[in-house]
């Protein structure tokens, strides 16, 4: 169970992977609207897609000649707004030291 759990932080642990998640907050996003958006390469995007893919994280649906991805599971969301808590929670920490740190100075 362990190695299957790093194994899912390890495909989240992707700058290019977390911002096609954000991009898909809204709802289903072409693969050429993801491209524009983030303005990455569309080997790079496919490459990250795939990955996400494979982990089960997004899915996709062809409406013609256009291909839609949209999140698998709305629990990814409530995984990524945690760890946007957890980061502010320490980012609010950081800052509350540092001033306390330039008091003294």
């Amino acid at each position: 169970m362990y190695e299957s759990k790093a194994a899912f932080f390890r495909v989240l642990a992707s700058y290019w992977r977390l911002r096609i998640l954000d991009e898909l907050r809204a709802g289903p996003v072409s693969v050429r609207d993801l491209r524009l958006h983030l303005g990455v390469e569309q080997a790079t995007l496919s490459q990250h897609l795939a990955i996400l893919r494979a982990h089960d994280l997004v899915q996709t649906e062809r409406r013609g000649t256009v291909v839609m991805y949209e999140i698998s599971h709305p629990a990814v969301w409530e995984i990524l707004d945690a760890a946007r808590l957890l980061f502010d929670s320490q980012l609010g920490a950081l800052q509350t030291a540092l001033k306390t740190l330039g008091t003294r100075a």
